[in-house]
């Protein structure tokens, strides 16, 4: 048995190390002294404040932190009225209640497809809505539109996951007692699901953050996120600024995911995997 537990703690340890080493390593040369090259030539946090100097830098994550605010925003509202809908629809019987199933199977779509599959239908769409109107050029909102686009599904989720843990009987209880059904949803409803909506708003800022492919197809100019950025950078060498920034964007990654977590947790919501 003890034999048998430590191939498995063996595994585990090199399974863990196999998925962050490489962003260990992103981090430690963040720190390097040298400028070029993999050689590791000493200690400091120069480049840490070589970034904060870098108006390019500040105009991305500027950019980044707009469109992930806007687009969460907008994603949290349709999300949250979807994810209701939804929930609604399956207490139905017949007709309704098949046609919820469907539409509750399709939300899982856009999360589990290939990010390059939905930026080429995306940068698709907005060409013929822009030969047909002359409007929806690429750039800053053809990007909010996009992330807009596949955060919805996050938020509903997770929303619908919340609305099928509560009980009906507090809804049921506020109408009996002559609630109207908007004042059972400010009263009951929605207090109950905060959490719930709190998660997947978390969940969509942080997928927003981390996008990288539906973002470099549907931006135009002007319009650069810190993922781009990167990009750009590391295709003329790796250096330890763009480590440095790498690195904050791991740490707040980690940070929002580990605050979506305990709150999914607590509201007994889920974490769709996907982008």
């Amino acid at each position: 048995m003890k034999r048998h537990k430590g191939k498995l703690a063996f595994l585990s340890v090199f399974l863990y190390s196999f998925i962050y080493l490489p962003l260990i390593v992103v981090v430690i040369y963040s720190f390097n002294v040298a400028k070029f090259g993999a050689g590791w030539r000493g200690f400091t946090t120069k480049w840490y404040g070589v970034l904060f100097q870098n108006e390019v830098a500040l105009q991305a994550a500027l950019t980044t932190l707009k469109l992930a605010l806007l687009s969460t925003t907008v994603a949290t509202i349709f999300g949250t009225m979807l994810g209701l809908g939804l929930s609604k629809g399956r207490g139905r019987g017949g007709r309704s209640a098949a046609v919820t199933k469907v539409a509750s199977g399709l939300l899982y779509l856009p999360v589990t497809v290939p990010d390059i599959l939905m930026a080429v239908g995306l940068v698709a769409f907005y060409g013929i809505i822009r030969d047909t109107f002359g409007i929806l050029t690429l750039g800053f909102w053809t990007m909010v539109i996009s992330h807009v686009t596949f955060e919805i599904p996050f938020v509903a989720l997770v929303v619908k996951a919340r609305l099928q843990g509560l009980n009906k009987a507090l809804p049921e209880a506020a109408a009996d007692l002559g609630a109207s059904t908007w004042q059972t949803f400010r009263y009951v409803t929605f207090p109950l699901i905060l959490p719930g909506i709190i998660s997947g708003a978390l969940l969509a800022f942080t997928v927003s953050l981390d996008d990288f492919v539906v973002s470099f197809f549907t931006t135009g100019p002007g319009a650069t996120t810190l993922s781009i950025l990167i990009y750009s950078s590391v295709k003329r060498g790796i250096s330890p600024e763009i480590n440095a920034l790498s690195s904050l964007m791991i740490l707040a990654s980690v940070v929002l995911t580990m605050i979506v977590a305990k709150i999914s947790k607590r509201s007994g919501g889920i974490m769709p995997v996907g982008h």
